[in-house]
């Protein structure tokens, strides 16, 4: 059983900055990865990052990279996610996503854990 909370949405002008956090707690925790998923009302839910637990290893959508960087502290079971130059097609809600097994990080059903989501709104 593995419990996920996302915090520090809000709403940011477009240029701005943002970050995100994902406390991730519970029994006999254990994760591969983590990471951040978005969904936008009426689109797909897609990536945005992940981070390997033990080793820190990164991936970026590519609409992401240069702008994002998720991180962790595996003392803490936290990972973040800092935004910045934050554009108006960032608006979305964001979810944490924790992955047991070796696999794709990219695809989220690969995921057997997920936060319930905190807003991010930016503005023109």
């Amino acid at each position: 059983q593995v419990q996920l909370v996302e915090s520090g949405g809000g709403l940011v002008q477009a240029g701005g900055s943002l970050r995100l956090s994902c406390a991730a707690s519970g029994r006999t925790f254990s994760s591969y990865a983590m990471g951040w998923f978005r969904q936008a009302p009426g689109k797909e839910r897609e990536f945005v990052a992940a981070i390997n637990w033990s080793n820190g290893r990164t991936d970026y959508a590519a609409s992401v990279t240069g702008r994002f960087t998720i991180s962790r502290d595996n003392a803490k079971n936290t990972v973040s996610l800092q935004m910045n130059s934050l554009k108006p097609e960032d608006t979305a809600i964001y979810y944490c996503a924790a992955k047991r097994f070796p696999g794709s990080t990219t695809t989220s059903g690969t995921y057997g854990y997920w936060g319930q989501g905190t807003q991010v709104t930016v503005s023109s």
